[in-house]
Formats: C-alpha cells, sequence, structure tokens
C-alpha cells in the first residue's frame, strides 16, 4: 500500500463486487504549524482529503456528501470515466451537489496503475483554492518490489491576517483568491512540522507528487539521484526514464520518481523556489519541505 505522511487512506465497503466509498466535503481547520490552524475547506476532516486506493478493474461507488455552504462536485482527474460521472456540472451532465445532498460516483477503474487525484471541479477558482482535493491512487498487484512508496500532494495558501515576517499562533481564514501565498505545504503541513521520509539503506523508494493548486513547483532532492518513472498517472517506457534530481511539478501534474537509498543521513527534499521553503517569509527554513531520514 501506498503512505501518505500526516493523512488516512479512505476505508471502503466492498459489497457484491462493489467497494463503497464516502466522502464528505466540508468546513475543516487544518493544523499546518504547532498553534497555526488554517479555516479552509477539505473532505473528512483534512486537507488534503484522504487517499483513495484501488486496483485497475475495481467496480467502484463514492458517495459524495456536500456539507458546504454552496453547491460542489468531485472531479476525478486523469481517470476515464464515463461523462456523467467525471464532475464537471458547468459543463458535463454531471449534476451539482447542492448542499445537504449527495452523489453517488459510479465508474469501474478503467485506467492502468497510477497516480491521479480528485477535486472539486464547480466554481473551480474558489474551491479548489479552498483546499477542496485530495489523492487517488491506482495501485498495480504485479509492480516489481517497492520497499518504501510515498505519496505527497502540494499545495499554497495565504493567511489572512498574519503580518509579513511572523508566524503567529492562532486560526485564519485563507484567501482563495490571492496571488500572493505565505504557506507552503506537503501533505497539509509545513516544515519543520512535516513529516520525514523514512528509508532503510539499499531501499528502493518510490515518490509520488501531486498537484492540483496554481503554483508549480520544482522538486529538489539532496544526496540522490531519481528516476522520473510514471507522468500524470501513466507509466514511462526504459527506453524514456529520465535520471534527475529535481521534477517541476505544475499544477494538474502527477509524477512518479525511485530512487535507491544508498547515502546514508538527513537529506532535504524540498520546492526549490526560495519563497517556497519559507513561512511567511521567516527564517531560517520552512514551507514545502520534508526530509529523507535513514533508519
Amino acid at each position: 500500500m501506498v503512505i501518505t505522511p500526516n493523512l488516512e487512506n479512505l476505508q471502503y465497503k466492498e459489497i457484491r463486487g462493489v467497494k463503497y466509498f464516502e466522502l464528505f466535503a466540508e468546513k475543516v481547520e487544518r493544523e499546518i504549524l504547532p498553534g497555526v490552524w488554517i479555516k479552509a475547506w477539505g473532505y473528512n476532516g483534512s486537507i488534503p482529503g484522504p487517499t483513495i486506493q484501488v486496483y485497475p478493474g475495481d467496480y467502484v461507488n463514492i458517495r459524495v456528501y456536500n456539507n458546504l455552504p454552496e453547491a460542489t462536485s468531485v472531479h476525478w482527474h486523469g481517470l476515464d470515466v464515463p461523462n456523467d460521472m467525471d464532475g464537471v456540472p458547468d459543463i458535463e451532465p454531471s449534476p451539482k451537489i447542492i448542499p445537504g445532498s449527495y452523489f453517488d460516483y459510479k465508474f469501474q477503474i478503467f485506467n492502468p496503475p497510477g497516480t491521479h487525484m480528485y477535486h472539486t471541479h464547480h466554481i473551480t477558482h474558489k474551491q479548489q483554492m479552498m483546499g477542496l482535493e485530495g489523492g487517488l491512487i491506482i495501485l498495480d498487484p504485479y509492480a516489481s518490489i517497492t520497499d518504501r512508496d510515498y505519496f505527497i500532494m502540494l499545495q499554497e495558501f495565504e493567511l489572512v491576517g498574519m503580518p509579513m515576517g511572523v508566524v503567529m499562533p492562532g486560526s485564519y481564514d485563507i484567501n482563495p483568491m490571492s496571488h500572493d501565498f505565505n504557506f507552503f505545504t506537503m501533505n497539509g503541513r509545513c516544515f519543520p512540522y512535516t513529516t520525514s521520509l523514512a528509508v532503510g539503506y539499499q531501499e528502493k523508494i518510490k515518490v509520488r507528487l501531486a498537484n492540483a493548486m496554481m503554483d508549480a513547483h520544482p522538486i529538489h532532492i539532496h544526496g540522490h539521484q531519481f528516476d522520473v518513472v510514471a507522468s500524470d498517472g501513466n507509466s514511462i517506457a526504459n527506453c524514456g526514464i529520465m535520471k534527475k534530481n529535481t521534477i517541476n511539478v505544475a499544477s494538474g501534474e502527477t509524477w512518479d520518481i525511485e530512487f535507491i537509498a544508498n547515502n546514508p543521513g538527513i537529506w532535504p527534499f524540498h520546492c526549490h523556489i526560495p519563497h517556497h521553503m519559507s513561512n511567511n517569509m521567516t527564517e531560517p527554513s520552512g514551507g514545502m519541505l520534508t526530509t529523507i531520514i535513514y533508519i
């Protein structure tokens, strides 16, 4: 199974060959740093939402309850689903989910194994930037051995009322219309509150990166080189695999990278944009950064 640090996997019940999931779109307060909370929108009490894990060929029923003050939807980003299940009600026959109601998204998983996302696709410029997104992983039952498999979703927020250059405890509204973000998160936390990615010496490590928000994030690893093995949920043929140490994760993209943990230590793994490695421009380091730590 894939590990999503600081987030839960969405549980399901299987009834007559169908996997039944439940998502609750709702107001959520998320602690991004000790004592610093954001008032955002998420799923099942978390930002990002819980990670959904399925297999190719699965039949799924994902019931989405709307506990928000306005209509919403869920789009299954990168999945080949029927038109009325795609979750873009302003364009498609997929319906809006009005407040206090629910909708059952029903489809079979036709895509091959890979990394995908789910997110709102109604009043997208507002709702998506309020935090309504999560990961959807199609697992490979025949995959070659990977010792550890991590998923990281990248997000950014402007906390309203936080004076620049300080980090003050409190509970803050976020401005979804902002282009001037001051906090940058991995799985809903800023460094040093992020959870390290534990590795063992000579282990094969996979990291899945996803971005559904606005800014692009060039993610860089220290002390290692990695292979870029998948893009947008699609495996890259051996002849096309690139060896890199930085991969730009633009809005709407997912990337899978793999490396061999062969250089013991505590290594940064972070967005390389300097602004994104800070908590509201404070010192020393923060933001979209975690560590690879050998155990």
